[in-house]
């Protein structure tokens, strides 16, 4: 049965080459749940403890109705007085301990639920950092950022009351069945008729919300990445005027989320309907045929034992509603925890080299490198040498593959053919550690943390020290605007840097770098976008931070790599041409034209 106005979201990769939705196989649920046991059973001796007070407080919650039951028959209709008291003192007792064992259990669970969610999304964060940057290229942002959220808080708020749930409603199923077993089989029989219907109804319901929660979860998921990005890229939604746009894309993307939610839970919402229902027609059947059996005085059936056995089915019907409800509960968790364990079971960049410090010269070649990206190839046979201390400068059109090069000499990506050296070793037998805490980056949009100005200079050389910052500042040219801040360096910025303008930001990506002292520079266009007056300060601090290191310069301002030793003209993927700029201007060839045009 399909749902009025629902369609389930197609995400990528759910159509056949025919054009069908692909049937999708439920996910491994018993898997999930044994490593989520997993990480809840690193707390085993608070675990156990919190398992047996469970216990005691089923045990407690089945003796109440047996002394009831006892008093009625042997005290209240008898009217014998004599021991009621100690009798009904000793059923204060039982519903006291039953209540002290309640909340010690709740109190605990909760400190053991919320420790193995803080494990979870502790690893699934240190995950994300150890996964390469051609994961995130395919993700939205905000889809990843649900995950570590919504979906790990599934699995708290699961966690926090459906565990104690479901061990405590099995201790009392099993329980109140042998009680009843032993008080009258008949009854028992009578009160088991709603056992298949049960079974039935929660299968026909469980069916579909099994399916509408992972839709939930996923919707959740689309919703927060499409705000995610909209959000980050407000500036550009209204320089093109598009709020109407995005607008109704959100309509959208919310309407699916609503529908979703609206079946989950609707369908979910029949589960204590029917219960109910089935508990009342359980309450009448009993209390009918018991009250008959009493009355006739057949099978040892007493007034007491009416009232144990409709307390009993009470109990009965109790934790099958409560297995139920949590049941929902539980597949909405599993659903969850399946998006954040997806994520978890992503292989990680792996590196084979030994975690050995070495040293970089700067010394980098580029042997025959091929490397392509979804069946695409991007650069194809590219060679080049650049000695130590000597600047390289990718001139070419957009999409040419010049920043392809910065990211696989920065191992972002790894070569598909050919061979990348550095300092004459083979770039995959360095660990990516040394490679990369030996480099700086000075990018077109440099990004800035929600941190002091200090501390995002710092960012570059965790342990220098302040006079290092502010050395590194002078060198870069920051030191005189910084100082002009609120709060010098100690200005907190927003994430984004948003209180100084595109060339301040740059400058402070330069200190960062110089605060780094790598011994290879990557500058991926570093003065575009920037002013006239400004480009002068950053070209200047530039020339100090280039100062005898390996650079390597992306510009399409050709006027910045005058100075550079070599210089590599790049066309789809390819070098077309290399040279000084002497010797490109004397053969007349692409970068001629292109500097001709330039002016």
């Amino acid at each position: 049965m399909k749902p009025f106005g629902y369609e389930p979201i197609i995400q990528k990769g759910d159509l056949s080459k025919s054009g069908r939705k692909k049937v999708q196989k439920a996910g491994n649920w018993k898997s999930v749940l044994t490593r989520i046991w997993r990480l809840i059973d690193q707390q085993r001796g608070l675990l156990i403890v919190v398992m047996a007070l469970v216990l005691t407080s089923s045990i407690l919650a089945l003796l109440g109705p047996l002394m009831i039951g006892n008093i009625i028959d042997h005290y209240i209709i008898p009217k014998n007085a004599q021991g009621l008291g100690t009798q009904i003192g000793g059923l204060l007792a039982i519903y006291a301990g039953f209540s002290i064992a309640t909340y010690l259990q709740n109190y605990w669970m909760v400190g053991i639920a919320q420790q193995t969610v803080y494990r979870m999304r502790t690893q699934l964060f240190g995950h994300l950092q150890k996964l390469p940057i051609r994961f995130f290229d395919k993700r939205q942002h905000g889809e990843l950022m649900s995950r570590l959220t919504n979906d790990i808080e599934n699995v708290s708020q699961t966690l926090n009351s459906s565990l104690i749930q479901v061990f405590s409603s099995v201790l009392t199923l099993v329980g109140t069945v042998s009680i009843m077993l032993y008080l009258s089989p008949l009854l028992t029989l009578l009160t088991m008729i709603i056992v298949p219907l049960m079974f039935f109804a929660m299968r026909w319901i469980t069916r579909r919300t099994s399916i509408l929660f992972k839709e939930q979860q996923q919707a959740i998921g689309a919703l927060n990445g499409m705000i995610e990005e909209t959000i980050s890229g407000q500036r550009v939604v209204k320089a093109f005027s598009q709020e109407q746009k995005v607008m109704e894309e959100f309509a959208e993307k919310s309407d699916r989320l609503k529908l979703a939610g609206f079946w989950a839970q609707t369908y979910s919402g029949f589960i204590p309907k029917v219960m109910n229902t089935l508990n009342n027609m359980s309450f009448a059947i009993v209390a009918g045929v018991g009250g008959l059996l009493a009355v006739t005085g057949t099978s040892g059936v007493t007034v007491g034992t009416i009232v144990i056995f409709s307390e009993y089915a009470r109990q009965f019907t109790r934790p099958l509603n409560d297995l139920a409800n949590q049941f929902n509960t539980v597949l909405s968790a599993i659903a969850g925890a399946e998006r954040v364990f997806a994520i978890m079971d992503e292989p990680v960049e792996k590196d084979e080299a030994a975690a050995n410090e070495i040293l970089l010269n700067g010394d980098v070649e580029f042997k025959d490198v091929t490397f392509g990206y979804d069946d695409e190839v991007i650069v194809e046979n590219i060679s080049f040498h650049v000695s130590p201390g000597e600047t390289a400068a990718f001139v070419g059109a957009t999409g040419a593959g010049k920043t392809t090069i910065m990211q696989l000499l920065s191992r972002f990506y790894e070569a598909d053919s050919g061979q990348i050296l550095l300092d004459g070793l083979p770039i995959d037998r360095l660990p990516r550690k040394t490679v990369r805490s030996q480099m700086a980056f000075v990018l077109q949009d440099p990004f800035l943390f929600e941190a002091t100005v200090r501390e995002n200079i710092r960012y570059g050389q965790l342990n220098a020290t302040d006079e290092e910052v502010e050395e590194a500042a002078r060198q870069a040219n920051a030191h005189t605007f910084i100082n002009k801040l609120s709060n010098g360096y100690d200005t907190v910025l927003t994430a984004g840097g948003e209180e100084i303008s595109q060339g301040q930001k740059q400058l402070l990506s330069i200190a960062r770098a110089l605060v780094a002292d790598p011994a290879l520079l990557l500058l991926d266009e570093a003065t575009s976008s920037i002013d006239t007056v400004t480009e002068l300060a950053i070209q200047e601090a530039l020339e100090r931070l280039m100062e005898g290191r390996t650079s390597f310069v992306i510009a399409h301002r050709l006027n910045t790599i005058r100075q550079a030793d070599k210089i590599y003209v790049m066309a789809e993927g390819k070098i077309i041409e290399s040279g000084s700029q002497k010797e490109l201007l004397e053969r007349q060839g692409v970068f001629y034209g292109m500097l001709q045009n330039a002016d």
